[in-house]
Protein backbone atom coordinates (compact mmCIF):
# COMPACT_ATOMS: atom_id res chain seq x y z
CA UNK A 1 0.00 0.00 0.00
CA UNK A 2 1.14 3.37 -0.34
CA UNK A 3 1.17 5.76 2.19
CA UNK A 4 -1.63 7.51 0.94
CA UNK A 5 -3.51 4.35 1.16
CA UNK A 6 -2.18 3.22 4.66
CA UNK A 7 -3.09 6.46 6.02
CA UNK A 8 -7.24 6.79 4.56
CA UNK A 9 -7.48 3.30 6.07
CA UNK A 10 -6.18 4.16 9.34
CA UNK A 11 -8.53 7.11 9.61
CA UNK A 12 -11.42 5.59 8.07
CA UNK A 13 -11.20 3.02 11.29
CA UNK A 14 -11.50 6.23 13.44
CA UNK A 15 -14.58 7.72 11.84
CA UNK A 16 -16.71 8.74 14.78
CA UNK A 17 -14.21 8.27 17.41
CA UNK A 18 -12.34 11.41 19.07
CA UNK A 19 -9.10 11.22 17.87
CA UNK A 20 -7.75 14.11 20.17
CA UNK A 21 -8.36 16.13 23.48
CA UNK A 22 -5.83 19.34 23.74
CA UNK A 23 -4.03 20.83 26.27
CA UNK A 24 -6.29 23.74 28.08
CA UNK A 25 -5.19 27.23 27.02
CA UNK A 26 -5.73 30.14 29.15
CA UNK A 27 -7.25 33.45 27.22
CA UNK A 28 -5.86 36.48 29.07
CA UNK A 29 -6.81 40.46 28.74
CA UNK A 30 -3.27 40.49 27.07
CA UNK A 31 -4.24 37.75 24.86
CA UNK A 32 -7.00 39.66 24.22
CA UNK A 33 -5.31 43.18 23.57
CA UNK A 34 -3.09 41.50 21.53
CA UNK A 35 -5.57 40.16 18.90
CA UNK A 36 -7.59 43.40 18.93
CA UNK A 37 -4.12 45.16 17.59
CA UNK A 38 -4.00 42.52 15.05
CA UNK A 39 -7.47 42.42 13.85
CA UNK A 40 -7.69 46.27 14.17
CA UNK A 41 -11.35 45.57 16.50
CA UNK A 42 -10.83 47.16 19.30
CA UNK A 43 -14.24 46.93 20.40
CA UNK A 44 -14.67 47.87 24.15
CA UNK A 45 -16.36 44.80 25.08
CA UNK A 46 -12.97 43.71 24.31
CA UNK A 47 -10.47 45.65 25.43
CA UNK A 48 -12.62 47.95 28.35
CA UNK A 49 -12.57 45.52 31.86
CA UNK A 50 -14.27 48.56 33.71
CA UNK A 51 -16.62 49.66 30.79
CA UNK A 52 -17.78 45.49 30.19
CA UNK A 53 -18.25 44.93 33.70
CA UNK A 54 -20.51 47.72 34.36
CA UNK A 55 -22.28 47.32 31.07
CA UNK A 56 -22.61 44.12 30.05
CA UNK A 57 -23.57 40.68 31.26
CA UNK A 58 -20.30 38.93 31.09
CA UNK A 59 -18.95 40.78 34.75
CA UNK A 60 -15.76 41.71 32.34
CA UNK A 61 -14.48 41.30 28.79
CA UNK A 62 -14.68 38.46 26.55
CA UNK A 63 -12.39 37.56 23.60
CA UNK A 64 -13.25 38.10 20.27
CA UNK A 65 -14.80 35.23 18.68
CA UNK A 66 -12.30 34.95 15.98
CA UNK A 67 -9.86 35.01 18.51
CA UNK A 68 -11.54 31.78 19.97
CA UNK A 69 -11.42 30.25 16.25
CA UNK A 70 -7.67 31.09 16.09
CA UNK A 71 -6.69 28.65 18.57
CA UNK A 72 -8.12 25.95 16.90
CA UNK A 73 -4.54 25.75 14.97
CA UNK A 74 -2.99 25.44 18.06
CA UNK A 75 -5.00 22.54 19.22
CA UNK A 76 -4.94 20.83 16.56
CA UNK A 77 -0.92 20.40 16.95
CA UNK A 78 -1.58 19.23 20.60
CA UNK A 79 -3.96 16.46 18.93
CA UNK A 80 -2.73 15.15 15.51
CA UNK A 81 0.63 14.05 13.93
CA UNK A 82 1.29 13.64 10.31
CA UNK A 83 1.20 10.27 8.77
CA UNK A 84 4.22 8.71 7.42
CA UNK A 85 4.83 10.32 3.78
CA UNK A 86 2.50 13.50 4.39
CA UNK A 87 4.14 16.50 3.73
CA UNK A 88 1.79 19.23 4.76
CA UNK A 89 -1.38 19.86 6.14
CA UNK A 90 -3.48 22.68 4.99
CA UNK A 91 -6.31 24.39 6.66
CA UNK A 92 -9.37 24.01 4.11
CA UNK A 93 -11.84 26.00 5.91
CA UNK A 94 -15.17 25.14 7.78
CA UNK A 95 -18.77 23.23 6.91
CA UNK A 96 -20.28 25.02 9.66
CA UNK A 97 -19.16 27.28 13.03
CA UNK A 98 -21.64 28.60 15.74
CA UNK A 99 -20.23 30.43 18.89
CA UNK A 100 -22.10 29.39 21.56
CA UNK A 101 -21.19 30.95 24.55
CA UNK A 102 -18.64 34.48 25.38
CA UNK A 103 -15.26 33.59 26.55
CA UNK A 104 -14.31 35.96 29.66
CA UNK A 105 -11.26 37.10 29.68
CA UNK A 106 -8.86 34.19 31.95
CA UNK A 107 -11.45 31.72 30.83
CA UNK A 108 -9.54 28.22 29.71
CA UNK A 109 -9.65 26.22 26.51
CA UNK A 110 -9.45 23.37 25.08
CA UNK A 111 -10.50 21.79 21.92
CA UNK A 112 -11.64 18.32 20.89
CA UNK A 113 -11.71 16.76 17.56
CA UNK A 114 -14.32 13.75 16.55
CA UNK A 115 -13.15 12.80 13.12
CA UNK A 116 -16.78 12.81 10.69
CA UNK A 117 -14.96 11.65 7.43
CA UNK A 118 -11.99 10.89 5.48
CA UNK A 119 -12.10 10.98 1.43
CA UNK A 120 -8.87 10.59 -1.45
CA UNK A 121 -9.40 13.70 -3.15
CA UNK A 122 -6.43 12.99 -5.86
CA UNK A 123 -3.17 11.27 -5.63
CA UNK A 124 -1.76 13.18 -3.19
CA UNK A 125 -4.86 14.37 -0.54
CA UNK A 126 -6.96 13.37 1.77
CA UNK A 127 -9.89 15.69 2.98
CA UNK A 128 -10.55 15.26 6.28
CA UNK A 129 -13.37 16.55 8.22
CA UNK A 130 -13.54 16.83 12.24
CA UNK A 131 -16.35 18.11 14.37
CA UNK A 132 -14.87 20.56 16.52
CA UNK A 133 -15.88 21.95 20.01
CA UNK A 134 -13.54 24.34 21.94
CA UNK A 135 -14.51 24.03 25.45
CA UNK A 136 -14.18 26.21 28.59
CA UNK A 137 -13.21 25.08 31.80
CA UNK A 138 -15.98 24.58 34.03
CA UNK A 139 -19.04 24.96 31.43
CA UNK A 140 -21.22 22.81 30.03
CA UNK A 141 -21.78 24.99 27.26
CA UNK A 142 -18.54 25.07 24.77
CA UNK A 143 -17.66 28.81 23.17
CA UNK A 144 -17.80 27.13 19.81
CA UNK A 145 -18.48 24.17 17.57
CA UNK A 146 -17.84 23.37 14.11
CA UNK A 147 -17.01 21.23 10.94
CA UNK A 148 -13.27 21.78 10.12
CA UNK A 149 -11.90 20.41 7.04
CA UNK A 150 -8.25 19.61 6.54
CA UNK A 151 -6.24 18.69 3.70
CA UNK A 152 -3.29 16.23 4.84
CA UNK A 153 -1.07 16.22 1.59
CA UNK A 154 1.06 13.04 0.17
CA UNK A 155 4.45 13.22 -1.77
CA UNK A 156 3.67 12.31 -4.96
Amino acid sequence: MTHIETAKAAMEAQIGTEVGVSNWITVDQAMIDDFAKTTHDDQWIHIDPERAKAETPFGGTIAHGFLTLSLASRFAYDCFDMAEGQVMGINYGFNKLRFLKPVTAGSRLRGRFVLTSVTQRNATDLLRENALTIEIEGSDTPALVADWLGLAVFGA
